[in-house]
């Protein structure tokens, strides 16, 4: 198995790579259409923001293949994020994939913004409930595709599905055990 991470100006590319090859899955990092065409599936990472990695996903002419796809896909926070139709942050369109809006944390006395640090995920299918590392001061609002929640000054979707698309709002290669447990399940997805 081959997956490939594609380079879309986040900073968490390399510790994506290492927690695959932990796993022993061969990956590569990278943004050449040939490349990933020979891949089994891709990899959105997360780190950076919504109007920078949609514009380098343009410039680098991989919006519709990204769309059009049959490859499984695993977005990770920002990766999740750019699957949806708008973010607030940046105020940018996005891929447009998942219908709606990603929206801004809005802090409060007792919890800041960004969020930062080990969280509950709910699924109410029980096999990916844990606690897992967030970096987040966006969300995703729970919808028909959340197959997972956690709370964080509201209840939002940190596990999503729709057809070939996976997203987490968390960071897998951050998440210990956890993270691996998650990495493998969507390595399972691949296997189908």
């Amino acid at each position: 198995m081959r997956i490939g991470i594609l380079d879309c100006g986040g900073a968490n590319l390399n510790s994506i790579h290492y927690s695959l090859t932990r796993l022993g899955v061969n990956s590569l990092i990278s943004t050449d259409k040939n490349e990933l065409d020979l891949t089994d599936g891709l990899i959105l990472p997360g780190v950076g923001s919504a109007g920078n990695v949609m514009k380098n996903l343009k410039d680098k002419n991989l919006i519709s293949y990204i769309k059009n796809t049959k490859k499984q896909v695993l977005g990770i926070c920002i990766g999740m994020q750019i699957l949806y139709e708008h973010s607030e942050e940046d105020d940018v369109h996005c891929l447009g994939i998942i219908k709606g809006k990603i929206k801004k944390f809005k802090p409060t006395q007792a919890l800041p913004v960004p969020q930062m640090g080990w969280n509950n995920v709910i699924d109410q299918n029980k096999k990916l409930s844990n606690q897992y590392y967030f970096a987040n001061s966006y969300y995703a609002p729970v919808s028909e595709y959340t197959v997972a929640t956690s709370s964080y000054i509201n209840d939002f979707t940190s596990i999503l599905q729709k057809d070939n698309f996976l997203g987490c709002q968390f960071h897998p290669e951050k998440s210990s055990f956890a993270g691996v447990k998650f990495l493998n399940y969507f390595m399972s997805t691949i296997c189908k």
